[in-house]
């Protein structure tokens, strides 16, 4: 089975009224897994969660923001997902999934921070078929950039990463 997975920049998401928003969404696209970034969280409780996802059986993993800033949250079914293996860092949250149905395992990381030596994190949990998203922090052109003419050290890394 393919997983369906959802990942949604926030920005933010202490308003409960935008909570139920989300919820209403997530109700409607049905996904086993949703990982949200710059959540703006700094408590992640049940409650919160249940205020985002109406699925009885979820299981999550955060990253709490600091100060006003970053924050992940990784959402899973777990009627249809198991969490294998997990990392959390100081700008990302990866996990390894088996698939329930089918036993296949893969692996999500999500990531919001700074360009940082991403691919040992990822062998760290075993990222052997996996999906990373996210604000990187780095692109992969000097015309992605005002001003920037060269194609530094941190753009080759970034593209030799996710190609």
């Amino acid at each position: 089975m393919k997983p369906t997975i959802i990942s949604w920049n926030m920005r933010g998401l202490n308003d409960y009224r935008k909570r139920l928003r989300v919820k209403n969404l997530i109700q409607k696209w049905s996904a086993a897994v949703i990982y949200f970034q710059e959540t703006k969280q700094k408590l992640v409780n049940q409650t919160i969660v249940n205020s985002l996802w109406s699925c009885q059986c979820v299981g999550w993993i955060e990253l709490v923001s600091k100060e006003a800033s970053g924050g992940i949250i990784i959402m899973w079914n777990r009627r249809l997902e198991e969490m294998v293996d997990h990392y959390v860092g100081e700008f990302m949250v990866a996990c390894r999934f088996k698939c329930v149905d089918d036993r296949f395992e893969w692996a999500l990381a999500g990531i919001y921070g700074p360009n940082v030596d991403y691919w040992r994190v990822f062998t760290a949990v075993g990222m052997l078929h996996g999906v990373s998203g996210g604000d990187f922090n780095i692109t992969r052109f000097p015309s992605e950039q005002v001003g920037d003419n060269y194609f530094s050290h941190a753009m080759n890394t970034f593209s030799d990463l996710i190609f």
